[in-house]
């Protein structure tokens, strides 16, 4: 069986979320999906909009998705030794990063293979907030 794993906030679910779910999930038998709890979305000096306990639902709901998961810490490897995934997939934002190169070397050790998913340029999280704050300043 082949078990992928994949992250996200998953704040504002949009289809770049759903593009990446269900090429994760053709291209395994059972797709797990760590969801970032509010805690961690930290670490990127953002706050989520939707409460974690409202995201990881959205995620679940999703028919790609077996198993979503809390994500509460950026341990990759931490991740793989709960899940024994055998394929990781991340947004090609993360490609050829000192990270991402070391992480790649890693799993490789371990018989994972780290698959990169084109970002969704026309969607994201981000610009969908950065619209909403303009709408909000700019009062009729």
């Amino acid at each position: 069986m082949v078990i992928g794993y994949t992250t996200g906030v998953y704040d504002l679910f949009h289809i770049g979320h759903v593009n990446v779910l269900r090429n994760a999930k053709s291209l395994c038998d059972k797709l797990i999906v760590g969801v970032t709890t509010d805690a961690l979305v930290s670490y990127k000096n953002k706050r989520a909009v939707i409460p974690f306990e409202e995201r990881i639902e959205i995620v679940r709901a999703c028919r790609y998705v077996d198993l979503a998961v809390p994500q509460q810490s950026m341990d990759k490897m931490d991740a793989w030794q709960r899940y024994k995934f055998n394929l990781m997939f991340v947004g090609d934002d993360w490609y050829q990063t000192d990270k991402w190169n070391g992480l790649d070397q890693e799993f490789e050790r371990l018989g994972v293979r780290i698959v990169y998913f084109p970002y969704t340029q026309s969607t994201s999280s981000t610009l969908i907030n950065q619209t909403l704050e303009r709408l909000r300043t700019e009062a009729p």
